[in-house]
């Protein structure tokens, strides 16, 4: 079970329910701070004292919340230098003694608020072992067991046998940092990416929504903005660079910054998106990325829109039914240098729902593509009804409910969902 997850406290805790109550009547893993949160500096060999965070303890079978007072996960601890934990770590050789060291005992009855009767079993331990936790040369943690009167002393070939587990929770534990370092990193990009929820734009309310295809630290292609144009008007775009992971993500990256820079100058929108191919023609993974662009005015009521063999947008009128727009031409990938794309000028009279997808929400190894548009027009028009559930703060839910809409079979690429509620200038 040690390793099966990719989660420090959940790996923390397989360790101790390995261990307790079977081996021994309490036990805990520690980890360095400083590996934890991965500084670049390397203590000293031998530190005045060391910093570790508790990621999981066990006291016989207990549930973890009984000694959440006492002894809290993730709670950071100082161990000087005459401490076993610190020499443990200082040597890379277990520590086995007869019972608790004095400092282990002040600071336990510190956290029981000098309530010795509450900590007993863990203050009377008739041995006490600590193991290092070794990885690739480097001490980056310990186990920490105790046994109470009731049982014998540990063994010295006992202690071996919980080396070899260390060996293994080493590996597993390293593993679990790295997966939550890259998801860190996804999250951060990913909500870097995310428009200012507190911007307004005239005539243009906006909802958004994002699923990843399979586990959460992948980062994807898909990418989408709204953006500021001259005159009031408002820049919408979906896209989507191929691929998963660290090379399309810096390729969607450049895109939506070539995006944003293109918006701020006053270019019709079929010019932004030849600009736009020309760039991902010198972009790295780019290539055959695909777009959708539009660019509401709600002065002029009109909506113009500009694909680059991305699915078409829905459109659903104050009455419905929601319809894929159809376009003057669907427009070739980025990247090809083809340069020719045309505007389609759509005459929006009264508020309308318009609904920027990527391809993730409509292919399907079952259907045609143009069957799974059509279903998702229906399930808007489903979800926008009655027309109540727009209003409000139920207008950004309509992404979740679509995102996840049951008609909607898990597929392997992201979903992304953008949703502008157009609402023409009164005159």
């Amino acid at each position: 079970m040690i390793g099966s997850e990719l989660d420090l406290r959940l790996t923390g805790s397989h360790v101790v329910h390995a261990l307790t109550p079977g081996f021994c009547d309490a036990a805990s893993v520690y980890l360095l701070e400083r590996w934890v949160v991965e500084e670049n500096a390397f203590p000293s060999v031998d530190p005045p004292q060391i910093e570790a965070r508790r990621l999981a303890v066990r006291v016989g079978t207990e549930a973890p919340e009984t000694w959440d007072g006492v002894l809290p996960v993730g709670e950071v601890i100082v161990f000087p230098r005459e401490t076993p934990y610190a020499r443990a770590l200082a040597t890379g050789h277990t520590q086995m003694l007869d019972g608790v060291d004095q400092h282990t005992s002040e600071r336990l009855l510190a956290s029981a608020g000098g309530d010795a009767q509450s900590i007993d079993d863990l203050l009377h331990t008739t041995s006490f072992l600590v193991v290092p936790l070794q990885l690739r040369g480097a001490t980056v943690g310990f186990i920490a067991c105790t046994r109470g009167p009731d049982r014998e002393p540990f063994l010295p070939g006992e202690a071996v046998a919980v080396e070899s587990l260390a060996a293994r929770a080493g590996v597993a534990l390293d593993n679990a940092r790295r997966y939550e370092r890259e998801r860190r990193t996804a999250l951060a990009i990913r909500n870097s990416l995310l428009p200012d929820p507190a911007q307004a734009f005239h005539g243009c309310r906006i909802a958004h929504g994002y699923l990843p295809a399979g586990q959460g630290n992948i980062i994807g292609g898909d990418w989408f903005d709204v953006l500021p144009r001259p005159g009031g008007r408002v820049g919408l775009v979906v896209g989507d660079a191929m691929g998963h992971g660290p090379e399309s993500a810096v390729a969607m990256i450049q895109l939506r910054t070539a995006v944003r820079t293109l918006a701020r100058l006053d270019m019709e929108p079929a010019e932004l998106m030849r600009r736009l191919d020309e760039l991902a023609y010198d972009t790295p993974g780019a290539s055959f990325a695909t777009c959708m662009y539009a660019e509401w005015d709600a002065e002029a009521h009109s909506c113009t829109l500009v694909g680059a063999g991305h699915p078409p947008p829905l459109l659903r009128g104050p009455d419905g039914p929601a319809a894929p727009v159809t376009l003057a031409g669907p427009g070739l990938p980025l990247g090809l240098g083809t340069g020719n794309y045309e505007a389609t000028v759509l005459k929006v009279s009264e508020p309308s729902l318009l609904l920027l997808y990527s391809d993730g929400l409509v292919e399907s190894r079952h259907s045609d593509i143009d069957q799974e548009i059509a279903s998702l027009a229906r399930a808007l028009d489903t979800a926008t009804e009655p027309t109540s559930s727009t209003a409000g703060d139920a207008f950004p839910s309509l992404c979740e409910r679509l995102l996840r809409a049951p008609s909607q079979a898990p597929g392997a690429d992201d979903r992304t969902l953008l949703i502008a509620e157009l609402t023409p200038a009164t005159t």
